[in-house]
């Protein structure tokens, strides 16, 4: 049984990572601090009585559902007011500013002003590629390699066969190799 320091301490160290990742998801970032948030509470409400070491792939899975169901509502509510423009989503991707996000982080730069705009162009090419995946196979490479997760965890918070995980994570990474190449 996790303690309430416990599922504390471990909420706090998957904050960061999880809102980044819903937010690739999402495309939008008010929308996935939503997310995150609610799958947070849904943690500690439904599964804080369970043991640490159960938290990682229960929280993986809850963020997973949660981000699935605002992917409904949304394709729910385009249906319902595609005659009403103006209640019609905001389909513009919000661009965030990498450079930004990675002076946030807590290493130290020391590296020269070229390779560190070169380095942030390259990232801003992987996550425009990343948003053009669709959804399974963004979903299986997060949290392979964003989340570290092995092939056993990712199926079971994907809810598929490993198998599945291997494939979509295979398609994944193919196609972003293909479409850094043609750029390079």
């Amino acid at each position: 049984m996790a303690t309430e320091q416990e599922l504390s301490d471990f909420l706090k160290s998957v904050e960061k990572r999880s809102f980044k990742r819903t937010v690739y998801h999402v495309q939008d970032e008010d929308a996935a601090l939503d997310i995150v948030q609610d799958s947070m509470m849904k943690l500690a409400e439904h599964y804080g009585d369970k043991p640490a070491a159960e938290l990682p792939p229960l929280f993986q899975r809850i963020l997973s559902t949660t981000t699935l169901d605002w992917f409904r509502r949304q394709k729910t509510r385009r249906a319902l007011f595609s005659n009403m423009s103006e209640l019609e989503s905001d389909d513009t991707q919000s661009d965030a500013d990498l450079l930004e996000t990675l002076a946030g982080g807590d290493w130290v730069q020391t590296e020269s002003a070229e390779s560190a705009a070169s380095r942030a162009e390259t990232l801003r090419q992987i996550e425009d590629q990343l948003a053009q995946l669709p959804h399974r196979q963004r979903e299986a490479f997060l949290l392979r390699y964003w989340e570290e997760m092995d092939v056993a965890e990712t199926a079971a918070v994907m809810g598929c066969a490993q198998g599945s995980v291997k494939t979509h994570c295979s398609r994944a990474i193919r196609t972003l190799a293909k479409a850094l190449k043609s750029k390079s």
